[in-house]
């Protein structure tokens, strides 16, 4: 059985407004699959093949002439010189869903729209399964940890390969291949225990300084690293909210991976029982929790904008998402029962901005669902925006 990717729905309603569809995401996340599935009309040109790709960069025109009519152009990055002969294209033609374009490497394929293609295309971002598509499929445990632990990547359920035989895989061939292109890393053995450290520090505040000592690197190439990681959908950087508050507030980004079962392989965690009972159960959970809203997100095409709040003397908000003017506040807890301090951070916050808050709720590793006074109670399975 496969997996029902919510994305699809936005992307027939764009397809009927842009001439250029673009589509990135992490490797192995199934957008090749979900293209060729759900665009079954259109032909499928992948540029990763050699005499495909020699035939796009020495003659462009005559590879859109050849291919000029519903075409779907897979890891198109490889080729940026292709982007300024795609818009003459479109331009010329004005048929609204006449390509669509797929990649890996967010920098480059997003440099290279930004150059030629800006106001042409419709931009959507395919990550590892969400909750409710594995809902769909029926591959989600009632067990938390047992889906956290093995992730949400495609091929660990299509294919049943074994999460620490993928994340080898994955890990290695990432290495070899993706950094290879993007920066020179002298040492491969130095930059793995680099994504590591990044890996004990999962929901922490980022500190360059403290990673680059730690893996006997400078500062800058600490940055570069992280920045590296985060173009090609291995972690991302949840940004403070600091409007209208005093200096007192946290200004610094907090450290996520897209995929839970990656971060487990990085910590060797190799089943559920060793999450239950890992130091990091609190932030892995708060991994998951803001990945699955970080995932709606961007299959439903939101387009919202999600935050943490934290002041320097320990109040705290875990996730801050916008819906119009107002905030909703969510607290992320790792228990199955519900006392109601846990509230505490929310309703300190909402104190700040009475005006601006739209809900509080907490999250939590059980199955119930709750509307209590103090705000709503949902179950880990039951995310909602």
């Amino acid at each position: 059985m496969s997996a029902n990717r919510r994305i699809k729905t936005e992307m027939d309603i764009y397809k009927k407004k842009y001439p250029i569809l673009a589509l990135t995401g992490p490797r192995q996340s199934g957008k090749t699959t979900f293209l060729k599935t759900h665009f079954s009309d259109y032909e499928y040109v992948n540029l990763e093949n050699l005499d495909v790709r020699t035939f796009a960069i020495e003659d462009p025109n005559g590879f859109l002439a050849q291919y000029n009519n519903y075409v779907i152009f897979d890891e198109v990055q490889r080729v940026p010189q292709l982007f300024s002969y795609l818009q003459t294209k479109v331009d010329e033609d004005k048929v609204m869903g006449q390509y669509i374009l797929s990649g890996s490497q967010n920098f480059h394929l997003m440099h290279n729209i930004t150059q030629s293609l800006a106001g042409r295309v419709a931009l959507f971002k395919l990550l590892p399964f969400d909750v409710s598509e594995m809902q769909d499929a029926n591959w989600l445990s009632d067990d938390y940890t047992i889906n956290l632990q093995k992730g949400f990547y495609p091929a660990i359920y299509d294919r049943t390969i074994p999460s620490k035989v993928f994340y080898s895989n994955y890990i290695q061939t990432y290495v070899e291949r993706d950094l290879s292109e993007l920066i020179h890393v002298k040492d491969l053995k130095q930059f793995r225990n680099f994504i590591t450290l990044c890996a004990a520090r999962v929901g922490q505040l980022v500190n360059l300084n403290s990673l680059a000592n730690e893996c006997g690197i400078s500062q800058p190439t600490a940055k570069s690293w992280i920045s590296v990681l985060e173009s090609s959908y291995i972690v991302y950087q949840l940004q403070p909210y600091f409007s209208n508050f005093n200096k007192r507030v946290t200004k610094s980004s907090k450290l996520y991976f897209y995929d839970t079962g990656l971060l487990c392989f990085l910590l060797k965690l190799n089943d559920a029982d060793s999450v239950k009972l890992s130091a990091l159960k609190g932030s892995l959970f708060e991994n998951y929790v803001i990945n699955e809203y970080v995932k709606k997100n961007y299959h439903n095409n939101l387009l919202l904008d999600v935050w943490f709040w934290r002041d320097t003397v320990g109040h705290e908000v875990d996730l801050i998402w916008q819906n119009s003017e107002l905030l909703n506040l969510v607290e992320i807890k790792a228990s199955e029962t519900i006392m109601p301090e846990m509230f505490k951070g929310l309703t300190y916050f909402e104190k700040l901005k009475p005006q601006s808050i739209q809900s509080k709720s907490i999250v939590h590793t059980g199955l119930f669902n709750q509307q209590r006074t103090l705000g709503k109670v949902m179950s880990w399975k039951n995310i909602e925006f």
